[in-house]
Formats: structure tokens, C-alpha cells, sequence
């Protein structure tokens, strides 16, 4: 598929989530099957800055592609000079505008869902990008702020493609809601319905059947995994080959979701630029997210919070294997 003049090998993308899919993160999804991912959310503001934590999210390497950039902001011209400084940096494949993040912090800068709130600031923010880059620029939209209105978020939708977004990608919840609650393909649907550019589904993703309802209720051009992929490297694979021939792949057992976590974490130990102490932190943090489906998880969960080291770490799931 395309979008803009980019040619895309897959329907089925790694969303950005902040705190989440970093390097290690994205590098383990695609070892198991991911074709596409993104980086994790950046404040165009924060690139000034070039602190620790931007550079950390911002870490890749030549095995890391194809990938896109998310900026979060509320005035064009800052947004413009981030995307500028991304561009000059990576090979990427587009630029998305947030305005989904439900997150105050986020929301009260009049950035990520806010704008959805003022989608003049919005459509400023896509035509001065789309007018400014050499590569597409796409939009992340929710379906609401406080409340679902299909002819309010289609008329948004159409005039991110009026002003020059090359796609959108949607989640069916309103902002109000967050992560919670049922998503709404009728409103995704109705998107899709409205405007010429691809349209990407989110929000549940987290099998193959429910990838294949995404598609099937809205019509979407195709999806992206989020939570669904947090200790669930394999699921691009499984829900690419759902798509394809109606087979669902069997769940990996747990021989092989401890194959992946250690792997996992050799990635952390590797490429995390953050000190020793942060570092076991993001290691316990994705141990968690994996040993959830052993027997005994609230057992194992309790070793994983004291573990002090790697080392510690690698003790304890020694012990789980045996």
C-alpha cells in the first residue's frame, strides 16, 4: 500500500506508545514478525532540548526500519521545526500528528487530543507540515474529546485530508473514555467512508480475530497493535497469517515466551541509555508484561520487583525454566 508517495510492505504497524517501544522494544517485534513500527511519542518541543530521556527514545539502528516519528504539539511552526530535525536525522518513512494522547499533561498544552477540541489549530498544524516536508504527514485522531459525534470526527477527518494528510490513523474510544470501554467501528466506519486516503484502525488489537473485526466492521485500510503487543512480540506474525489464509497460528508456549523475554531483555542491556538503576527498572517492567501468562505469575512477579540486577534477573528466570 502507499501512503503519500511512500510505498508501505504491510497493513499491520507497532503504534507509538510512550514509556513503551523503545529500540529494545521494537527490535524484539520485529524479530517475531513486526514490519512496521514507529518511535515513541516526542514532544516537538523537547528536541530542542536534546536531554537524556529524547535521546534515549530516539536511540535505532540500521536493523530498525522501515519506521515513522509521532511529534505531539500545538503551534505549526514548532511542530515543523521538529519534524525538520527528525528528517534530518532518520530515514523516515512519514511524520504523524498526535491528536489522540489523552494524557492531562499532555491535553492541557493544547496538544494531542486537545485538538481535536480545536481543530483549527489542527488543520494549521497539517497544511504547515504538509507544505514544509518532503515526506507525508499523517494524522492520529480519537473519535471524540467528552463525547462520540460521528459528524464532528468526520469533519475533522476530511479536513486533515483537505489540508494534505497523506493518511489517518484512529482510535475508537473518545479521549474521555482513554483505554477503557468498547470500541466504536461505527464511528471508525464512518471515517473511512468519508475520505480518500488510507484509514488505519486502533484500539483492542490484541489478537488476530480481533485485527480481522477491526477491518471487517470499519473497512479500514488496515491496523495497529498497541497494549496488544506488550509481551506479545509474536502477534504482527500471528494476525498478518490470520489475514491471509483464515489460520490462527497456535499462542507460544512458555519455553518460547521466556526465549523471547530473555532476548527481550539482552536488547534492554544493550541498547538502553539510561544508568543501572533505570535500566532494571525497564527490565522488570517487560519481565512483568511476559510472565503474566506463566502459572504461579503473582509468585514470580513479587522476584521480579526485588531483583536489584540483570544478573538477578537472569537468576531468577533460570529458576522459573527449571
Amino acid at each position: 500500500m502507499k501512503i503519500g508517495s511512500k510505498k508501505i510492505n504491510t497493513n499491520i504497524f507497532l503504534a507509538p506508545l510512550s514509556g513503551c517501544t523503545d529500540l529494545a522494544f521494537r527490535l524484539i517485534t520485529r524479530e517475531y514478525g513486526a514490519k512496521f513500527c514507529f518511535f515513541e511519542m516526542v514532544d516537538c518541543n523537547s528536541l530542542k532540548y536534546h536531554s537524556k530521556s529524547v535521546e534515549d527514545m530516539l536511540t535505532t539502528n540500521d536493523d530498525d526500519l522501515p519506521i515513522a516519528a509521532q511529534l505531539v504539539g500545538s503551534e505549526p511552526e514548532a511542530m515543523v521545526d521538529g519534524a525538520k530535525q527528525l528528517i534530518d536525522r532518520f530515514d523516515l518513512s512519514f511524520i504523524d500528528i498526535n491528536a489522540a494522547c489523552p494524557v492531562p499533561k499532555i491535553t492541557k498544552k493544547k496538544a494531542g487530543a486537545h485538538l481535536i477540541r480545536e481543530p483549527k489549530r489542527l488543520f494549521k498544524i497539517v497544511k504547515k507540515m504538509a507544505l514544509s516536508l518532503d515526506i507525508p504527514v499523517t494524522v492520529k485522531l480519537r473519535i471524540g474529546y467528552d463525547k462520540e459525534d460521528n459528524d464532528h470526527i468526520v469533519s475533522i477527518a476530511k479536513n486533515c485530508e483537505k489540508n494534505g494528510a497523506a493518511a489517518l490513523f484512529v482510535h475508537g474510544r473518545t479521549k474521555a473514555k482513554g483505554y477503557t470501554g468498547e470500541v466504536n467501528y461505527k464511528a471508525i466506519k464512518a471515517i473511512k467512508e468519508s475520505v480518500d486516503i488510507p484509514v488505519f484502525g486502533s484500539g483492542n488489537v490484541f489478537d488476530p480475530q480481533l485485527a480481522k473485526k477491526m477491518l471487517d466492521s470499519t473497512g479500514c485500510d488496515g491496523v495497529m497493535a498497541a497494549r496488544g503487543a506488550l509481551g506479545n512480540p509474536w502477534i504482527f506474525k500471528r494476525i498478518e497469517q490470520y489475514l491471509k489464509n483464515g489460520k490462527v497460528l497456535p499462542e507460544p508456549d512458555l519455553a518460547q515466551r521466556m526465549t523471547a523475554l530473555l532476548s527481550h531483555l539482552a536488547y534492554i542491556k544493550q541498547f538502553k541509555g539510561f544508568g543501572p538503576g533505570g535500566r532494571i527498572g525497564e527490565m522488570r517492567k517487560v519481565a512483568i508484561w511476559y510472565l503474566k501468562a506463566f502459572p504461579n505469575a503473582s509468585v514470580y512477579r513479587k522476584g521480579v520487583v526485588d531483583a536489584k540486577s540483570y544478573d538477578d534477573l537472569l537468576r531468577l528466570l533460570d529458576s522459573i525454566t527449571d
